[in-house]
């Protein structure tokens, strides 16, 4: 796994050391279940889900280069809704401190430019849930198109049941945006 860096940031491999860091941020009700996971409910949790995310080797963490301290995690991943070869899917999590600053958009850029450079990807996904204004918000500035709607698409761990927006960015419309010099 690569580490990626942007002018603020530092995306990076996990460490089991990065176990507080993220536990302070996993235990949030704001943050997990917009993202669809319940809020850690320890930090053997947190550490199960590092201990994932060091062998799925498909898992940055967002490191704010200031203080060296993990504010959240950015990924790419297979997209079950999809079976093309050469497509992934992006997820995202940050730390409430940290919304409203641009880092989601900072790093999810980054992982863009790396998919498609890099990677040699055709096609990136992303989706979130109707009430998700703020994951919407990065979406839109990093050049996603939106597709539609799947309706009923995700049962949450409390039962409650979610649409999903569905966007996606192809490698050619990520090059003519760098062409016409929007990135």
């Amino acid at each position: 796994m690569d580490t990626l860096e942007t002018e603020r940031l530092i995306l990076r491999k996990f460490y089991i050391s990065d176990v507080d860091d993220v536990y302070k941020y996993a235990i949030s009700p704001n943050v997990g279940p917009d993202a669809g996971w319940e809020p850690h409910k320890d930090k053997e949790e947190t550490m199960a889900v590092i201990l994932e995310f060091i062998s799925s080797k498909e898992v940055w963490a967002i490191v704010k280069k200031e203080s060296n301290k993990v504010i959240g995690s950015i990924g790419l991943h297979k997209d079950v809704k999809r079976e093309m070869e050469n497509a992934k899917m992006m997820g995202y999590v940050l730390a409430e401190d940290y919304w409203g600053k641009g880092y989601a958009t900072e790093a999810a850029r980054r992982v863009i430019q790396y998919a498609f450079e890099e990677l040699g990807l055709d096609l990136i996904s992303v989706y979130h849930f109707p009430h998700n204004k703020r994951s919407k918000r990065v979406i839109e500035k990093c050049g996603f198109k939106y597709e539609g709607t799947l309706r009923n698409a995700t049962v949450l761990y409390n039962g409650n049941v979610y649409d999903e927006l569905c966007y996606s960015l192809t490698r050619e419309e990520y090059l003519m945006e760098i062409k016409m010099n929007k990135r």
